[in-house]
């Protein structure tokens, strides 16, 4: 009898922690996702930024050279 009360209070110990951790990691991502939720990725860069990429659209180049291009560059 004594050793089932022992088994049932670690499992009782590990719902409990196991709760608690998932409740602190669920705010933690909230927590973190309103941080960067104002955050503008795609804003206008300031100061002395260049532009890198010229995509000037050719007729001859095919979807197998650039595929080609991204492999060669990782871009």
């Amino acid at each position: 009898m004594i050793r089932w009360l022992k088994t049932v209070g670690d499992m009782l110990k590990v719902f409990v922690l196991f709760t608690g951790f998932t409740i602190l990691f669920y705010y933690a991502i909230i927590w973190v996702n309103l941080e960067y939720q104002d955050m503008h990725r795609y804003d206008q860069p300031e100061g002395a930024a260049l532009k890198v990429t010229n995509m000037v659209s050719n007729e001859e180049e095919s979807w197998f050279n650039r595929l080609i291009f991204f492999y060669d560059n990782g871009e």
